[in-house]
Formats: C-alpha cells, structure tokens, sequence
C-alpha cells in the first residue's frame, strides 16, 4: 500500500458532515458516514498517522423550524434536545469523534468571521429573486419549510435540493411548491433581494479540481458531479429572508439570516478547532487548522445528497478565500439505506435508533452488519431478520467454533510461549495489506473489510479444525501459527470490531497497532479468544 512517510506524514482531518438536531440519530444516518468515518479514523490511527476526527450539529437549518413546528415546541429547544441525543447516540456507537462541538458564541464568531472576509472581498452579489411565499403566515418558504417536484428528475424534493437526483432547485423553480408544515396552504411568490455566490465564477476551478486535483470518484458522485458542471451553476444563497438562523452582518440585507448551508465550512472549521482543544492543542484561531500553512490532508464523509453542498459550493466558498485554506483530498460518498425495503422516516414514524438495537444486539455485531451492508455504492437495506442471520452464521458461530478449537489446542500444549515461523509472519502480512487496501481511501470501502473479516474467519477456523491436535506438543509451530494469524485478523478487523478490540487487549491478544512489521514476531504467547457475541448461543 502507498505510504504517506511510511504511513507517518500529514494528518488527517476527518468530516463527518453535521447533523441536523431535529432528532436522534437513527440507524440509517449512522450506517453510513459516521461509521465510514469512524472506521478510517480508527485505522488511521492504527498506522500512526495523525488525526483530527470531529463533528457538531447544524442547528440554523430550516429542518430544525420545520420539525419543532409540527412537534409544537420551540426550534430553540428541539435542537438542544437533539444535540444531547446526537451526542449520546455517538457515544453508544462506538463513534471514535476527538470532539462534538456545541453551537455557541464559538461557533457563531467563527462562522461570522468566515463570511465578513468574502463579502469584504467583494465575493458576494445582490440578486433580485423570486421565493415560495406563506399568505397565511406571511412568510417565505425556503428549505426545510417548502416542498414540490424536481425541476431536473420530477421526484419530491425539499426546497434547495433534491435528494434523488442530487441538483439543486433554487428560489422558485420547484414544481407546484407547497408547505411542509401545512399542506393546505396555498403558496404564492413573492420578490427578495438576496445576497448569492455567483458559482459560474468558480467554473474553471471546480473543473480544474474535479479533473487533475481529486482522484477518488466513486461512479454516482462522478455522474453527478459531471451534470452538474455540463449545465449553468446555479447561484449558491448566501442569505435568506426568514427567521430562524444567524443574522446576516451585511448592510445590504437588513433582517435576513445567512443561508445554513453557508455555516457548512466555518461550523467544520470550528468543530476541528474543538476537537483540538479537546486534546490539549492551543490553537491561535478557531480556522488556523484549515489553513495552508498547517498542510493538513482533509477528508469528508458524506451522503449522495450532500453533493451539490459539500462538493460544490462549500469548495467555491473555500476557493474564494484565494489559497488560505486547504481543499479536500477525498469525499467518500455513500447512498440511501433503507430499513426493512423502505426509507428512513422520522415523520412516518420508520425508524430504528441506535439505542434501541443496542438493547438486542452488542455493538461489535451492529457495526459488522452496518458495515456489510453499507450503502456504500447503491441503495442497500437494514433487515433485523438479515443482522441475527448474516452475523450469526458467518461471524459469530465460527468464531466460536475457531475459540473452541484454540482452547483444545492450548490444553495440549501448554501456555507456554509458542515459537512461530517465517510463513506465518508473511500470512499475517499478506492480511495487513489487503485489509489496508480495504481501509486506505484509494479503495475504500467498509463492504469489502467487513467480508474479509469473514473470510480470513472461514479459513482461520477451517486450519483450526484441521489441526491434528494430538501432534501439538511435538509440533508447537503450528499452534503458534495459527495463534498469530488470529491476532493478526483481531487487528485488521479492530476499527469495525472495536470491542472484540478491546477485550483482545486485555488478554495481550491485540496491541492496537496496524503499522508494517506488526507481527515480525518469532514466538507468541497463547490466548483464550474473547466472545464476540455474550449472549448464550441459544440467543443467536
């Protein structure tokens, strides 16, 4: 595999786009770029290379409005709320974040500073457009608040983007707009004078950094990206004429709110500041970390439909400060997940949060099966039926069946230390690198490592039952052996299996390392192989 100064260079700063705190995190928004950005942390950090892994909320969003509305409460306190679920739901999944940054005066000033330099630079233009008007409430519809049709693929799309196809529909160009709050009302448009980001001026740039500067398109995002630059691009809002958000600071738009796609890059900006200051960094400004100078690689996370935001405009907003800042090395992209063959749905009310699984299921088996069947280059589905099955029959019976036979193996041998040979060293390599290539970003994917897992696994336990047990005290080798590649699986398999990790460390079965000549070793101690499932196997 490529090595970055042997596997010691830059570091990494990790995104995982922030959540909206209209709610709790569901299982679908964890399987797909949290867990992604979990498990490439924690291998990046397995190498030695440095990383920076944060996230927050994205609280200005008009989804936050939206929901509190049809919930009867405040925006305000749903998204407290929300912030303390999101935050807890991390926790209990294993999500490996070095900070979860709260939406304060912090985060404000960051944000704040972040557009008064470009419109200082005269970036920003004034643009006379026609929104989705409420008679009945005497308000604009933006976001979050209004829906209709694509004007580009005719499915349902919320206001600014369509999550089918990926492009944005701006200002009035939904087809047959109504509100997402109130169905019955009968929207109008009404004129406004906002400020834009004129996007046709960064053409040449997105262009340029699209074709020689990112090498990591997954197909879908290729052909979105390519749609997206064979038409006019679209002005990007800088700021909106409604309520709930941060105020825009600009003369020319008394009253009016920034856009809460616009925070995208400040709000990430500052979340990585966070999660510095969480680990004892002292930093001289909450965007120091993103600048140039420091050389950081930056790596995003990403939904199919955070395309058009975090691949398009929020990569303008970073070129129009003229160099100060780094660009994303890579944007790993995943697509839907569905549970049981149909949408998530908080409003509907189909829905599986994490902490009610985790009351059925251990984690370890959770992340494997999120892992398996993550949608990492097409829709894929979370079936309870399909977790029980998949992790009992091809992780959790034969990794018992491989604990069994090594226990067998031990009473015959002894505890003694375990003499290992130059075949074994070179299997336990050979696993290294093609877990790696698994978890590198050049080819990354969590569907790939997760069936590795299970393939190193069939094979471990075919060799263990294999053994010829009785020829163990004369022939030790073979037990060290396959003692070593059973560590070295338990360490290639550590960023999804974070709690077999765990355990394993315990009994000195792991030591947290995935560098080159990890398992250079000439003798191994013997080890009892902890449980990855506790429950009794009638359970399964």
């Amino acid at each position: 595999m490529p090595s970055n100064s042997e596997l010691g260079g830059r570091r990494v700063i990790v995104i995982d786009t922030p959540p909206t705190p209209n709610g709790s995190l569901h299982v679908g928004h964890l399987a797909g770029p949290f867990l992604a950005a979990d498990v490439h942390a924690r291998y990046l950090r397995a190498v030695g290379r440095g990383v920076l892994y944060s996230s927050g909320t994205d609280e200005s969003q008009t989804y936050v409005e939206a929901s509190a509305r049809k919930l009867g409460i405040a925006p305000q306190e749903l998204a407290d709320r929300s912030w303390h679920d999101i935050r807890d739901t991390l926790k209990t999944m294993g999500m490996s974040v070095d900070g979860f940054a709260p939406y304060d005066d912090g985060y404000r000033s960051t944000v704040l500073r972040f557009v008064r330099e470009l419109h200082a630079a005269g970036k920003f233009r004034l643009r006379k457009v026609r929104l989705p008007y409420s008679e009945k409430t005497g308000e604009f519809l933006v976001e979050g608040l209004v829906c209709g049709d694509c004007p580009v693929c005719l499915s349902e799309s919320r206001g600014g983007l369509c999550e089918t196809c990926g492009h944005p529909n701006n200002f009035d160009e939904l087809i047959g707009a109504r509100s997402t709050v109130d169905p019955d009302d009968v929207l109008t448009t009404r004129e406004a004078e906002i400020l834009v980001l004129p996007m046709e001026e960064y053409r040449d740039q997105l262009t340029t950094y699209y074709s020689e500067v990112y090498p990591y398109l997954r197909s879908h995002m290729g052909q979105l990206i390519r749609e997206l630059l064979a038409r006019p691009l679209a002005d990007f809002p800088i700021t909106y004429p409604i309520g709930w958000g941060i105020p825009a600071p600009f003369p020319e738009t008394p009253g009016q709110v920034l856009n809460a796609w616009v925070e995208g890059i400040p709000a990430v900006m500052y979340t990585t500041d966070y999660a510095a200051r969480q680990l004892g960094e002292v930093t001289g400004s909450s965007d120091e970390l993103w600048t140039t100078e420091k050389d950081h690689e930056l790596v995003y996370f990403i939904g199919f439909d955070n395309i058009w935001f975090w691949g398009m405009t929020h990569l303008a907003l970073l070129m129009a400060h003229e160099g100060r800042y780094i660009v994303p090395d890579a944007m790993v992209v995943n697509e839907f997940y569905e549970l049981e063959n149909d949408k998530f749905s908080t409003s509907r009310g189909h829905v599986l949060y994490a902490e009610e699984l985790l009351k059925e299921v251990p984690r370890d088996l959770v992340r494997f099966y999120l892992a398996l069947a993550n949608p990492e280059n097409q829709r894929t589905n979370f079936s309870r039926a399909a977790l029980d099955k998949v992790t009992a029959d091809r992780l959790v019976q034969p990794w018992r069946r491989l604990g069994a036979r090594l226990d067998e193996g031990v009473e015959k041998a002894g505890d003694a230390p375990l003499p290992v040979s130059e075949r074994a060293r070179k299997h336990a390599s050979i696993m290294l690198d093609r877990f790696a290539s698994c978890y590198e970003l050049e080819g990354y994917s969590l569907t790939r490592a997760a069936d590795l897992i299970t393939v190193q696994l069939e094979r471990l336990t075919r060799w263990a039952e294999a053994l010829d047990l009785d020829r163990i005290a004369s022939d030790r080798t073979a037990l060290g052996d396959l003692f070593l590649e059973v560590r070295a699986l338990i360490a290639c398999a550590s960023p999804i299996l974070i709690d077999l990790a765990e355990a394993a460390a315990s009994v000195d079965a792991f030591h947290g390392s995935l560098r080159p000549g990890s398992f250079a070793l000439s003798e191994i101690s013997p080890f009892a192989l902890p449980d990855l499932d506790p429950r009794p196997a009638t359970g399964v």
